[in-house]
């Protein structure tokens, strides 16, 4: 009896600590809701998941990462005198105010002059990142939030190999949590033909908790200066097998020449000091600025727990409280905040079209159903949804059929909030169109869900969409 007191005793302090700190430093009063009853109803496991997943460590100083102020001040001093000049040129006023918003948030600037090939999925995507490698000459830097043993990582190791031997360097970034399956014996055979391969969030005894909550989500790989890649490509067969359950993932990348190169080289230059404690940023052969005859102007959108401000979601607002005619996401995980979620209501009851093209089943059934969880208000808004049935993997966003983003970020809490993410927003009618025509095209396959047939759902289906809403939070 004693000893149950004493727990009791216990699990209430440790809540009403949890509750003062979701109360006073908490985004969100639905989340904070959530947060207030796991804490709550799970006695010592809800407050360990409340400090794993739920602190909100832009605000609580205590609980900031020394990572994070490592980030913080690599940034400080590396991107301290860039200008937003070129924003000037852009055509329309809602462009320039989102490149600034971008610029005030991250320092990086739209950049003029590029070549953009918009690559449509896996097989496009590595036969242009093989190629790329092949002809590289200095030096070979990749990043990637899943690293995982297969066909493509055999071939891409077989390239580096090759390129090692012509001595040209190679340094590879990849996230613990999303490369688990990533063998130590791979990692070996890379370290032993001189490839220098790091861990990103490495789980380390006394930052484990913390550490396991911010994953870099990134996909970069840079090759001289002269090329780069970004999107939602990881290296995975997913991309060129059948899945069991999903088929052969789907997803767009992007393949950059010119100044953009760059800035998206700069993300990849902070992570690696990150994870090395190696500033490579001062060197000149990272630093030459590529130039082509290209006409894309693109800015490249770097976001997580080192900047003050959660750019990706503001980013993804900006562009749908701007849009004037469209709207149109293609996203795996649909899973908005609040803000987000409004913002397309609002979008759509004032007549800009929104179309959300995502797919009917995801490699998460939490995930599934939490997206389903918020379809009715969106319909009821006149907001139009269309459930494809292959799994697609792409994160676009484009409105207007002016302006782009194909990144690494989905319409989620944990992209917006406690990742590490990078966007390529571009500035470019031409490729925006050919991208609308992509997804009109898709569109055509997917089943349009109607408002009258979605209320007819079963009451088990309704139940486990409000299940997975409330661990939504987690996810």
């Amino acid at each position: 009896m004693l000893i149950y007191t004493i727990l009791i005793s216990i699990h209430l302090l440790l809540f009403s600590w949890a509750f003062y700190n979701i109360l006073y430093f908490g985004v969100k009063p639905s989340k904070s809701l959530s947060w207030i009853l796991i804490t709550f109803l799970f006695p010592f496991l809800g407050v360990f998941i409340f400090i794993l997943f739920g602190i909100n460590r832009r605000k609580i100083k205590y609980f900031e990462l020394k990572e994070t102020k490592k980030r913080k001040k690599y940034i400080q001093e590396n991107l301290k005198n860039a200008n937003n000049k070129n924003a000037a040129v852009l055509k329309s006023n809602k462009a320039s105010k989102i490149s600034n918003l971008v610029f005030n948030n991250t320092n990086l600037p739209l950049q003029l002059n590029n070549d953009v090939v918009v690559l449509k999925n896996g097989k496009e995507t590595f036969e242009a990142l093989y190629k790329a490698i092949k002809n590289a000459t200095s030096f070979i830097h990749l990043q990637y939030y899943i690293i995982e043993n297969g066909e493509i990582l055999n071939n891409i190791i077989t390239l580096l190999e090759q390129k090692r031997k012509e001595n040209v360097e190679v340094r590879i970034l990849y996230d613990s949590f999303g490369s688990f399956q990533l063998n130590k014996k791979t990692k070996q055979h890379l370290t032993a033909i001189g490839v220098e391969i790091y861990p990103e969030t490495p789980f380390k005894l006394g930052s484990f908790i913390f550490s396991l909550n911010y994953r870099n989500h990134r996909k970069i790989a840079i090759i001289d200066n002269e090329i780069g890649f970004t999107g939602g490509v990881n290296i995975s067969d997913e991309y060129i097998t059948e899945d069991t359950s999903l088929g052969i993932w789907q997803d767009a990348h992007v393949q950059i020449s010119g100044c953009a190169v760059a800035n998206l080289h700069d993300t990849f230059l902070k992570d690696y000091y990150y994870a090395t404690d190696i500033d490579l940023s001062q060197k000149e052969k990272y630093n030459t600025v590529s130039n082509t005859t290209g006409s894309t102007k693109i800015q490249i959108v770097s976001s997580g727990p080192d900047y003050k401000q959660p750019v990706v979601m503001q980013q993804y607002l900006s562009l749908i409280n701007l849009a004037e005619k469209s709207i149109c996401v293609l996203n795996p995980y649909f899973i908005p905040t609040y803000a987000i979620l409004e913002a397309f209501k609002i979008a759509a009851l004032s007549g800009v079209k929104v179309t959300l093209l995502l797919p009917k089943v995801t490699d998460s059934n939490i995930a599934t159903y939490s997206m389903y969880s918020y379809f009715e208000g969106l319909l009821k808004a006149g907001v139009d949804i269309y459930l494809r049935e292959d799994f697609s993997h792409s994160k676009v966003i484009f409105i207007d059929d002016e302006i782009t983003s194909i990144g690494s970020t989905n319409f989620d809490c944990r992209s917006f909030e406690h990742n590490y993410e990078l966007n390529a927003l571009i500035f470019d009618q031409q490729i925006t169109l050919d991208i609308s025509k992509e997804f009109n095209e898709r569109k055509k396959l997917a089943n349009k869900i109607k408002l009258e047939d979605f209320l007819n759902r079963s009451n088990k289906q309704k139940t486990l969409e409000r299940l997975a809403r409330f661990l939504s939070p987690l996810l």
